[in-house]
């Protein structure tokens, strides 16, 4: 079970990351990944995390954590973002 819930917590994130990804405001690349494809992935992602949640929890503890997954990966991601692109300035500067 725990395997399972690692699964779906890794899966949910993945499909939050294709989203964002997609958006042309990103800041992990200088250019977005193709919005059909990657909303396309990440919806399917979010759909197999949130089938994760429910074969480990009860329904009403699957929708929580999938729905407090999906708020914290969602604000997570564009700090990590900018994180990224601050290391790659740094590096860039150093050179």
């Amino acid at each position: 079970m725990q395997f399972l819930h690692a699964l779906s917590l890794t899966v949910t994130f993945l499909g939050c990351f294709c989203i964002y990804r997609a958006s042309p405001n990103q800041r992990w690349a200088s250019a977005p990944w193709p919005a059909g494809p990657a909303r396309a992935a990440g919806i399917v992602l979010l759909a197999f995390g949130g089938w994760g949640c429910l074969r480990v929890y009860s329904a009403v503890a699957a929708v929580f954590v999938f729905c407090t997954a999906l708020m914290l990966f969602f604000c997570l991601i564009p700090y990590l973002g900018a994180l990224v692109g601050l290391r790659r300035s740094d590096t860039h500067e150093a050179r």
